[in-house]
Formats: C-alpha cells, sequence, structure tokens
C-alpha cells in the first residue's frame, strides 16, 4: 500500500510489479499518472470521501497504488555483497517505532550496504508509515524478514560476517573499530537492547560517546553516526 505522490514516484523507481492504482477525483498531475499507467492498466478515480475511507494520512496527497511486496530472502544479500560500498549488513533485532525502522532502511541505501534483516515481532517493513519513512529505500534495498538472532548469526558467520553489535555499555568507540571488514551490525529493540546470552555471542560491541549525561541516542540517529563512519572508513 504505497500513498503519496513522492514515495509512489520512488516505487517507479523500482522493479515492483503494479497491481492498481487509486487517485481521488481531480486529481491533476498527468505526468504521474502517464508513468503509472506503463504499470498498470488498472485506474481508478474516487470521489474525496470515498478515497478518504483507504487514505492512511490525515492529509492524503491523492494516490495511493497498491504493489506486489518484494520478496523476502538473503539471495539477494548474499549478491550485493560481492558489490556494495559497504560489506555491511544490518540485523535490526524488535524494532517497533516503524518510522524509525523506515529512517535506518534510507540511511543504509544512502551509505550502500548490502542489505538489512529484520527480525520477528518488528514493525512492518511495508507498512505505510514505514514506508514514508524510508522514502522508497524499502523497494530496491534488500529486506529479508522475520528471521531470528540464532539464524541470521549463523547465517553471517558462514559468509565471512564478524558480528558486531551497538552496545551502551560498551567499553569500544564506533570509530574505532576496522569497519573495512565485512560486519553484521546489530541493533536491539529501541526499549530492550539486546539480550545478555545474545550479547555474549557478539565479539564486537561499540558505543557512540555521549556528553552532558545523555544515556541514549535515537536507533535511526545511531545507525546514521556508526554506518557514516564506516563508510568514511571505505572511502
Amino acid at each position: 500500500f504505497i500513498e503519496g505522490r513522492r514515495v509512489v514516484e520512488e516505487s517507479l523507481r523500482s522493479q515492483l510489479d503494479f497491481e492498481e492504482c487509486f487517485v481521488v477525483e481531480g486529481f491533476r498531475d498527468n505526468e504521474l499518472l502517464s508513468l503509472v499507467s506503463r504499470k498498470t492498466k488498472s485506474i481508478a478515480e474516487l470521489p474525496a470521501n470515498i478515497f478518504g475511507t483507504i487514505s492512511d494520512t490525515e492529509h492524503s496527497q491523492g494516490i495511493v497504488v497498491v504493489a506486489e511486496r518484494p520478496r523476502s530472502t538473503s539471495t539477494a544479500i548474499e549478491t550485493r555483497l560481492e558489490t556494495a560500498a559497504l560489506p555491511i549488513v544490518i540485523y535490526l533485532k524488535e524494532i517497533n517505532n516503524p518510522s524509525n525502522l523506515g529512517a535506518i532502511l534510507r540511511t543504509a541505501e544512502a551509505a550502500d550496504v548490502a542489505g538489512v534483516v529484520v527480525s520477528k515481532n518488528s514493525a512492518d517493513v511495508f507498512s505505510p508509515k514505514a514506508l514514508r519513512s524510508a522514502m522508497g529505500a524499502s523497494f530496491r534495498l534488500p529486506v529479508w524478514e522475520g528471521v531470528d538472532f540464532t539464524d541470521v548469526t549463523e547465517w553471517a558467520l558462514a559468509h565471512g560476517l564478524t558480528l558486531t553489535a551497538s552496545d551502551i555499555s560498551a567499553t569500544v568507540d564506533y570509530n574505532r573499530l576496522d569497519w573495512r571488514r565485512p560486519r553484521l551490525l546489530i541493533f536491539g529493540s529501541e526499549a530492550h537492547g539486546l539480550e545478555p546470552q545474545e550479547l555474549d555471542q557478539v565479539p564486537d560491541k561499540i558505543r557512540i560517546p555521549m556528553a552532558n549525561g545523555v544515556e541514549s541516542l535515537n536507533l535511526a540517529v545511531s545507525a546514521g553516526i556508526t554506518l557514516f563512519e564506516a563508510k568514511r572508513q571505505n572511502s
């Protein structure tokens, strides 16, 4: 369910298969509709009161596209590991905020990581709110969903990735790590982080040093700081 001009425009840049499109009566962006019509011939114009019943936003931009959900597998990530600028795969464990999830995907695409793995009991990568925050990254970046901690760490080790986690109690600063090594970068939930037994399995744990008694940063901000240090080291 893709709503809004900008997100629809981003979806057109992807390989998504469109099923149908709905626009509000009087929608005037003929250029955008022309592009959508190349993907689907099923375009319906709805009266404003009817369109409002399917809209997910309070102030809709008047266009919704329904598209086939991208496949969720490890294969695309494995392929991109060979070509991505950053030899990093991100693992998000029980991320509950869809806006955070989308923002991390957007940052991950900008940094050119190999892909993102999302655990069970996380927000839906393709929920309307997450899609708006990701600004199209969800359509283009390989995403593997519904993967538990044991499965992703076993997969990572089998593909030569060093397990690395962001942890508030770590003693190593994020910019002291060698980010030229392929890594699985793990972020725990906003509220609880990772379980102690999970952290015990991770050899490299990092922190972002903070002043003024601040205990933690927004998850998407932490991901951005870390990924762009990794990008700096690999440039």
